[in-house]
């Protein structure tokens, strides 16, 4: 095996060629950014890049959105470690696009508007649900937000060999910086272009390492897998290793399941690429070219990762900077030397920035058209002025991510796990809610108000007492817990993920609420919305112009 870390430094290749390369990636997602910037006239233009994206453009933009960090590195390390345990978030993250595909997204698309929010306000009181819907958006892209931002500081960490935790700090802020420059230029049109270049990219540099992995192996998988045992043990290609120590972690992973599979049709920056394309139709399209990608991606992402298990070994990407996130940079030298680690560590590094910008772009969209806008200024602003606020509300949410994901990286926690948890946010608060308010013509403001701020504050509040933000086990290969917070217990919720309490409880509240409310539902507003969101009749007019 080649000696992958240099003497003094823990860095891997050639720091300088490390850069240079990735430059030329931030580079030329700078000039797409620029140039699509030229075309931002107008509040749709900056929210929805004009409604001019086609199925297949949205299509690659939404595997952009979708395959993030935590795809890529969170995966691959997950599987490396854990082996057949880590595989089954590529399992829940592909599955739940069927629950997108079928339940929200043509009739998402069919009401034409531009935040999760303004089909939940549809026929109820539009002030505490617009709130009430903004402040779950927040919530879900904050911690979306946090994994991206520690698994970006932890390859630049990686390829410049910082392990001291001020550096580290710094490299965050820097790197967040550069991601929140893109969305203020680029808005969403700059957003979809660089995700569809970025999908691309991610997808083909996947398949030359897979090749290249199984090629080492006589494309024998069951050659892989056996390498992969004799690093890891047989643990690593039996189901159990980290999900089946105890009836904890079992419930655990039946949590991580529910939140997983639910979570893709509530996450808001999802949502709201649906709203890029023309016509109902091409939604379902692109979610279609969508299921296609990430599913090719995620057979990689099992080569990848059982590969960095087999060439790298467990121990040596624990230990490395970057921890369990550093797997497929460190497989890519292992594989390539410094070039592929530095086209591979490019690739990944603009995944980052296309997701942030994603997310970015729709937290910020979500205060200004939706608190802003709708509810401070009754709908009486100008478009211009609107997304001022949203240009500010991003920069506000950029600083918050770079303060939550330098405790992320120093703690060196799984970005597939943080992932998992914003997931089991979006499926607690939003999902629920969307599926009541588009489905159950009984619905009221009610029992949306319960079911997203019952969803919203059971979760968070289970993941604040819970093991991700204090008293997890001390990692003996790195001498820390995996907690957020270090060298304090206040945990007393078992579980890492929480959705198994809160998704049924958000959906409970929801209906509980809708049933003690004194109001009556509108029942003509629901036969507008359903024959809207069926057919598409009359939603161009609701359209903000």
């Amino acid at each position: 095996m080649v000696d992958l870390f240099a003497a003094d430094s823990g860095t891997i290749g050639n720091p300088t060629v490390n850069i240079s390369i990735f430059g030329v990636f931030v580079l030329i997602t700078l000039v797409i950014t620029f140039r699509a910037s030229r075309n931002n006239n107008s509040a749709a233009d900056y929210y929805a890049a004009g409604r001019n994206i086609s199925s297949t453009q949205n299509g690659l933009a939404i595997s952009g959105d979708y395959l993030s960090a935590a795809s890529f590195l969170g995966i691959a390390g997950a599987i490396a470690v854990n082996g057949y345990d880590g595989f089954l978030y590529s399992i829940g993250f592909l599955v739940a696009w069927l629950v997108a595909l079928l339940l929200v997204a043509e009739l998402l698309r069919n009401t034409a508007r531009f935040t999760m929010a303004d089909v939940l306000a549809f026929r109820m009181r539009q002030g505490p649900v617009r709130t009430a819907a903004a402040i779950s958006t927040l919530a879900v892209s904050l911690f979306y937000l946090l994994a991206q931002m520690a698994g970006a500081g932890g390859l630049v960490t990686l390829l410049l060999g910082l392990t001291g935790e001020g550096a580290q700090a710094v490299v965050v802020a820097i790197v967040g910086a550069l991601m929140i420059f893109y969305v203020l230029v680029g808005g969403m049109r700059g957003t979809t272009y660089v995700q569809v270049v970025k999908a691309s990219l991610l997808i083909v540099g996947a398949l030359v390492m897979t090749f290249w992995v199984l090629g080492k192996y006589g494309f024998n998988l069951s050659a892989l897998l056996g390498g992969a045992a004799e690093q890891g043990g047989e643990a690593v290609i039996d189901p159990g290793k980290q999900y089946g120590i105890s009836g904890a972690s079992k419930l655990d992973f039946i949590s991580l399941a529910l939140a997983l599979v639910l979570g893709t049709a509530g996450l808001p920056h999802v949502l709201m690429r649906f709203y890029t394309v023309p016509t109902a139709k091409d939604a379902r399209r692109s979610v279609v070219v969508a299921i296609w990608l990430i599913g090719i991606f995620y057979l990689f992402s099992l080569v990848i990762g059982y590969g960095a298990g087999a060439l790298v070994g467990p121990d040596d990407i624990v230990a490395a900077p970057g921890g369990v996130n550093a797997a497929a940079p460190l497989l890519a030298f292992e594989l390539g030397g410094t070039v592929l680690l530095g086209i591979i560590s490019g690739v990944a590094f603009a995944t980052i920035l296309a997701v942030v910008a994603g997310l970015t772009i729709t937290a910020s969209a979500s205060f200004a058209h939706d608190i802003y806008a709708s509810v401070i200024k009754k709908g009486q602003v100008r478009a211009d002025a609107e997304v001022k606020v949203a240009r500010i509300t991003a920069v506000v949410i950029g600083a918050a991510a770079i303060g939550l994901g330098i405790l992320a990286l120093q703690a060196g926690i799984n970005i597939a796990f943080l992932v998992a948890l914003a997931f089991a946010i979006a499926a607690s608060a939003n999902l629920p809610t969307i599926l009541y308010t588009l489905f159950w013509k009984d619905f009221t403001t009610q029992g949306a108000l319960w079911s997203i701020y019952g969803g919203l504050v059971s979760c968070l509040a289970l993941i604040l007492f819970s093991p991700v933000v204090s008293g997890a086990p001390v990692n003996p290969a790195t001498g820390k817990s995996t907690s957020l917070l270090q060298d304090v217990d206040f945990s007393w919720f078992p579980l890492n993920n929480p959705g198994l309490v809160s998704i049924p409880l958000s959906f409970l509240l929801g209906w509980l609420g809708t049933k003690l409310s004194k109001e009556e539902p509108d029942v003509d507003k629901y036969a507008e919305l359903e024959v809207r969101s069926l057919t598409g009749i009359g939603a161009e007019k609701a359209v903000p112009h």
